[in-house]
């Protein structure tokens, strides 16, 4: 028997009905706000997510599915949904349309190399959204509004953190202040956090190793060296929030995953999965089109990891729907056959069983496949041109012709 690789998982069953469920929820939220759907490759030109992720974050360095092709190029499956849309995005050349807002949200799978363990696969799904060419922070503020109507739908608790990364003229001084301290406390680092501090040092802040997070309690905030652009654009977002009534905590340490956030960072976490385990999270990329060629275009987005929260969301009862049709003789079937394409046509879900049986046991199928209606012809029907209907939420029954 051949199994799945390891990391990989089916979707199917209860869990095909939750991803569905999470998909379509969150997609009717984002086309509330005027994002409309994308879809991008799967797979994808390494540099893109070199150049975007970057080369110094534990994705490229360790997790990416990359290798050559047979037409020799460097290819990657794509471990995360942001790059991919500026990479359409300014493909299309809509960054240079002027006062062109552009919004859009996605779903689908991602790829990352990664330890397998529950809510982390190594094919996981992600549902995103990526808003271009709007550099106010109201834009960040109803992205955040946004993710918590996703949650409020889909019944999941969460706590929002909040942070401000800066910007290209208060990070540079933030972070000589920043290497200066890991220097000094360097020795009680773990390995990844000393070779950080030469490569991107401000990932040092998000290590989840407890010593490091100890020796880290006394580092430079960023939040206490913003520029006063950058502070009052932090200042005004949390006026927003606190307007909406939507809680959050400010987390000096919240720097993201990824090498291309500045200013306004966010994530959403629960304590129902793990301790404060993060299940979505975004922010601002006001650099990353002109980093991937594109002229300079504000950016902001989130995405959701769908495995993190599918045992989470409180799935309403399904209603009944649609029909199970049946015969009790055989040579009934092709009639009912007729009348299941003709539901059909009329946009209903129709299943038929195939095989002759007694009346008690289509009803039972009936509702195994949770049908509102049973639809039975037997020899008296058959021979009237009729089918036995039973309503199976109203409890009523009615004979109707087999022609209609």
């Amino acid at each position: 028997m051949i199994n799945a690789l390891r990391g990989m998982k089916d979707l199917m069953g209860e869990e095909s009905r939750r991803y569905r469920y999470i998909t379509e929820t969150a997609a009717e939220i984002a086309r509330r706000y005027g994002f409309e759907y994308i879809e991008t490759p799967i797979l994808e030109e390494t540099r893109l997510f070199k150049r975007s992720v970057g080369e110094s974050s534990d994705i490229v360095g360790k997790e990416m599915y990359q290798f050559t092709d047979k037409g020799g190029n460097d290819v990657c499956l794509r471990p995360e949904g942001t790059a991919g849309v500026v990479r359409a995005f300014t493909q299309a050349k809509l960054d240079r349309r002027q006062g062109l807002k552009s919004r859009f949200f996605y779903f689908g799978p991602m790829f990352r190399y990664e330890r397998p363990q529950k809510g982390r696969l190594r094919q996981f799904h992600q549902f995103g959204v990526e808003s271009f060419g709007e550099a106010s922070v109201e834009e960040d503020f109803t992205l955040i509004v946004m993710l918590s109507e996703i949650f409020d739908a889909l019944g999941i608790r969460y706590k929002v953190l909040l942070n401000s990364l800066g910007c290209s003229e208060c990070m540079p001084p933030y972070r000589e202040r920043l290497v200066s301290h890991l220097h000094d406390i360097e020795d009680g680092l773990c390995d990844d956090c000393r070779r950080r501090i030469a490569t991107n040092p401000i990932r040092v802040l998000d290590c989840k190793n407890e010593s490091c997070q100890e020796l880290l309690k006394e580092a430079p905030r960023i939040t206490h060296h913003l520029c006063e652009s950058c502070n009052a654009d932090f200042e005004r977002l949390k006026s927003l929030l606190d307007d909406a009534g939507i809680a959050y905590e400010v987390d000096p340490n919240l720097v993201r995953g990824l090498d291309y956030y500045s200013g306004t960072a966010f994530e959403f976490v629960s304590d129902e999965i793990g301790a404060q385990s993060a299940i979505a999270g975004g922010g601002r990329y006001d650099r990353l089109v002109e980093f991937l060629g594109g002229k300079p275009t504000p950016g902001i987005g989130f995405a959701i990891g769908i495995e993190r929260i599918m045992d989470l969301v409180q799935m309403p009862e399904p209603a009944r729907e649609g029909w199970y049709l049946g015969t009790m003789i055989p040579e009934a079937l092709p009639a009912l056959l007729r009348f299941a394409r003709a539901r059909r046509r009329e946009g209903e879900r129709v299943v038929v069983e195939y095989a002759p049986k007694g009346l008690k046991a289509h009803l039972k199928g009936a509702d195994r496949s949770n049908a509102r209606y049973c639809g039975v012809v037997g020899e008296d029907e058959y021979a009237r041109e009729e089918i036995w209907v039973k309503d199976l939420e109203a409890k009523e029954e009615q004979k109707r012709s087999l022609a209609s």
